[in-house]
């Protein structure tokens, strides 16, 4: 009886094995035939911020009656865009554009006359100031490293400028970020991976340039076994961007997307400068995707490590690590993060350098993704923050990711997702294994009976 029932196992392990052994080879397959196709020659295009509208109704407005006559634009609660003005035939124009204007008493050259002397002052580091066009003031910040004598001091100048400058105090501290939005880390630290960009010939990221001096050399893993490539140039303070050169040349498959977290990325269609009221969203290696509204432009902070002017402002929190990973809007590249204050717990400030400003000054192209067959919905963020525009604004585009920085935390999932080799091929290792156990098994049984059976005629 026993034996029988040795038997019946041994049967029931093999067919279950060969079973598996066809199992895992039937996944194999059918993940090798979803593959995509390998890329083209050239599996990305490049753009400029001249071939994308970057004004926007808006900003076109203001450029066209003059900074003396307006005081900037933003996105209203209605979804129209409106533009502060300062007389009735501006406003008239404004009208007859579509868009909403609202008369104010300062103007754009008011504001630039109080942030130059605002500049002029001694730099008081935890210091920011920005020009808000809702409320028609010019906003200082101060954080909670300023001392009250500083504080008192900044006041003073801003007192002396007019009644339309106002004062306020913030919680936590302005630093950068430094602990994309994949991470590269070196010796330097740890940032997140900003946008693919490309002078022609060779390929490069462009992440936050208080990341890393010229030479930092940068890896994709806290190991240093796998190198990203090699920091250029850039600038910081004054500006805050720079370029890692990828140590092969190029960027790899994928290109043109920014990863958001959980393998999955956003297809970057072009650039372009954000307005004030849009929705944005912000990915990095620390924090992942967050969704938040753009404040105010060519904001001042007054870093420990320098000053840094003409950056955009949001109410997106970020986290260190965070710094250089991107800032983009349905699919559209706007900044990289520079710095900020808060968490992604209590919430923040946090500021983005403007991608025009950096493609413009290094004279380079980002590297954009073709055009997708059907779009797949928009990734969520991590955690909803900050007022949606009125046009309900998504990241993008969303895809897989397949790209030069492979993100570590998505191993475990890759290997359970039925669409990839990986669970086949366990399958069929581990019906293999089975198999030759149950052979060996039954060989040693068989090893065993026949010494029973020897000893028991000749001992």
């Amino acid at each position: 009886m026993r034996h029988a029932r040795r038997r019946v196992v041994r049967r029931v392990t093999r067919l279950a094995a060969v079973g598996g052994l066809l199992l895992g080879g039937t996944m194999v397959t059918h993940a090798v035939a979803s593959e995509p196709g390998a890329p083209d020659a050239v599996p990305f295009s490049t753009a400029s911020p001249a071939d994308v509208d970057a004004s926007g109704p808006g900003a076109g407005l203001v450029q066209r009656l003059g900074t003396s006559r307006t005081a900037g634009s933003w996105v209203g609660e209605d979804g129209r865009t409106v533009v502060a003005v300062t007389d009735e035939e501006a406003a008239a124009e404004v009208r007859a554009a579509g868009a909403e204007p609202k008369m104010v008493r300062h103007s754009m050259d008011d504001f630039d006359s109080a942030t130059r002397t605002l500049s002029s002052a001694p730099r008081v580091p935890g210091t920011a100031w920005m020009k808000d066009y809702r409320s028609n003031q010019v906003v200082v910040r101060g954080d909670s490293t300023v001392s009250a004598d500083d504080w008192s001091s900044l006041t003073e100048v801003a007192d002396g400028i007019g009644d339309f400058v106002r004062m306020e105090r913030v919680e936590g501290t302005f630093t950068t970020r430094l602990a994309g939005g994949l991470p590269v880390l070196s010796t330097a630290g740890r940032c997140s991976a900003g946008f693919n960009v490309t002078d022609g010939q060779r390929e490069f990221i462009l992440t936050a340039g208080h990341c890393g001096p010229q030479g930092s050399v940068w890896f994709s893993d806290d190991g240093g076994r796998r190198k990203v490539g090699t920091t250029v140039g850039g600038s910081f303070p004054g500006d805050d961007y720079s370029l890692i050169a990828y140590d092969g040349g190029k960027a790899g498959e994928n290109a043109g997307v920014v990863a958001v977290g959980g393998g999955k990325g956003v297809r970057i269609t072009g650039v372009a400068d954000p307005a004030v009221g849009q929705r944005i969203f912000r990915s990095g290696s620390t924090s992942g995707l967050r969704d938040g509204e753009v404040t105010a432009l060519d904001v001042t902070v007054n870093y420990p490590e320098g000053t840094v002017g003409g950056l955009i402002e949001s109410d997106v929190c970020a986290e260190p690590g965070d710094s250089g990973g991107p800032m983009f809007s349905e699919g559209i590249a706007l900044g990289v993060t520079s710095g900020g204050s808060g968490d992604c717990r209590s919430g923040g400030i946090t500021y983005f350098q403007p991608v025009t400003k950096a493609l413009a000054d290094l004279d380079l192209k980002l590297i954009v993704a073709p055009e997708a067959d059907g779009g797949n919905p928009s990734p969520a963020p991590s955690q909803a923050q900050g007022a949606a525009a009125p046009d309900a604004a998504t990241p993008g585009s969303s895809t897989p990711v397949r790209g030069i920085l492979p993100d570590p935390s998505t191993l475990v999932s890759r290997l359970a997702d039925p669409r990839n080799v990986g669970p086949g091929l366990l399958v069929m290792g581990g019906s293999l294994v089975a198999l030759v156990a149950s052979r060996w098994i039954r060989a040693e049984q068989d090893r065993k009976a026949y010494r029973r059976q020897y000893s028991a005629t000749w001992g």
